[in-house]
């Protein structure tokens, strides 16, 4: 993942949290808004309540890798905070990955 392609910046984060559209599903929430950027960023959040770091971390990954499977089909200019639930650490990759589509066809971002 490049840099570039990295929310970093807290007035980014409030933006896309004041003015995006939020979806929740079984494992994520999915927060998108469009950045008028050519080019997608995105971030991965997991919060104390998903447990302790290594499954944080775990949680992480699985989202990144649902995204990552599922980002040729997203089109470029959109900014994506991705957050997982608690009920993640019962999930392998699969489920996340079915999660994380159906969240992102019900923002109208992925086509159905």
């Amino acid at each position: 993942m490049l840099r570039k392609n990295v929310l970093r910046y807290q007035k980014d984060f409030d933006a896309i949290y004041r003015k995006g559209k939020s979806v929740g599903d079984r494992f994520v929430v999915v927060f998108c808004k469009k950045n008028g950027l050519s080019y997608g960023r995105r971030a991965f959040l997991a919060s104390k309540k998903v447990g302790n770091s290594v499954q944080r971390n775990r949680a992480r990954r699985l989202m990144k890798e649902a995204y990552r499977l599922s980002s040729i089909e997203l089109p470029d200019g959109y900014d994506f905070v991705i957050i997982a639930r608690n009920t993640i650490g019962d999930a392998n990759c699969q489920m996340v990955q079915r999660s994380l589509r159906s969240a992102l066809k019900r923002t109208g971002v992925l086509s159905k």
